[in-house]
């Protein structure tokens, strides 16, 4: 059976701080004078070494997004958003390109239904010394109904998706504008938590890459379909065109709604 299985240290687990469920437990990533293993900052933005190291032969390391514990992407101003996906990219690049690993995952968890535990707006990057990278995704989970292409970078919506409901995905191709990449994870973030569904609460953010592209895939999160986590069923919803072209209208139209500035 052909799977990627990795050992996660549940003792460690245990004692990592949770404010996920309740907003009023100590958060880790407010208490910055606490913070140990600081890679980089710019301003508010801190790239650091994760503190608890679950996933046992990994490195794991935390993208804290700024200082406000409340605020989100949809919440950024550009210039902000595009500071927090530039550091994150580099520092994903740099473990790709340092020989230590087979595989460098770069995601991010937001909300109760997200498999996160802190609130704290945060990105992930994780090193794997063995990981068979080709049982991580199909380039086909990331193609899907154009909506938007500027400067090297589409926005799309999956027809194949990886789960099933309102998966946006970026492709940035080699030399484009890693600004509009940053522009598409924010306007497709603010769409999911705005607009998608009623009070959606969390979504993913699953970063790939291959062929010297980089994917993004924006993915809303509620209770996963039982038949996608007992028989790997994937669903393909009826509205995606729909979608589409609600977020040409709203993000890119003549009469759009929303601007980010």
């Amino acid at each position: 059976m052909k799977i990627n299985l990795i050992k996660f240290n549940t003792d460690i687990g245990k004692t990592k701080p949770e404010n996920m469920s309740d907003a009023n437990n100590y958060c880790p990533f407010c208490d910055v004078e606490n913070l140990t293993n600081i890679i980089e900052t710019d301003g508010d933005i801190i790239f650091l070494k994760n503190k608890y190291i679950v996933i046992e032969g990994s490195d794991q390391f935390v993208l804290i997004e700024g200082n406000n514990c409340h605020a989100d992407m949809p919440d950024y101003s550009r210039e902000h958003m595009h500071k927090v996906i530039a550091m994150g990219i580099k520092h994903w690049q740099k473990l790709l390109n340092s020989g230590k690993y087979e595989e460098v995952l770069f995601f991010k968890n937001f909300g109760p239904m997200s498999g996160g535990t802190i609130r704290h707006a945060h990105m992930q990057i994780v090193g794997f010394p063995k990981l068979n990278s080709e049982l991580l995704f199909q380039v086909e989970e990331l193609q899907g109904i154009f909506i938007a292409e500027e400067n090297g970078v589409e926005l799309n919506i999956s027809n194949f998706p990886r789960v099933g409901f309102g998966e946006l995905n970026v492709i940035f191709q080699r030399g484009g504008s890693l600004e509009t990449l940053a522009d598409f994870l924010q306007i497709g973030v603010h769409y999911l938590t705005h607009y998608f569904r009623k009070k959606l609460s969390s979504y993913n953010i699953f970063f790939y890459h291959r062929d010297e592209k980089i994917f993004a895939k924006m993915m809303p999160r509620f209770a996963t379909s039982p038949y996608f986590v007992g028989y790997n069923i994937h669903f393909q919803p009826r509205n995606i065109y729909q979608i589409a072209q609600e977020v040409q209208k709203i993000y890119f139209g003549a009469d759009k709604k929303i601007s980010f500035k």
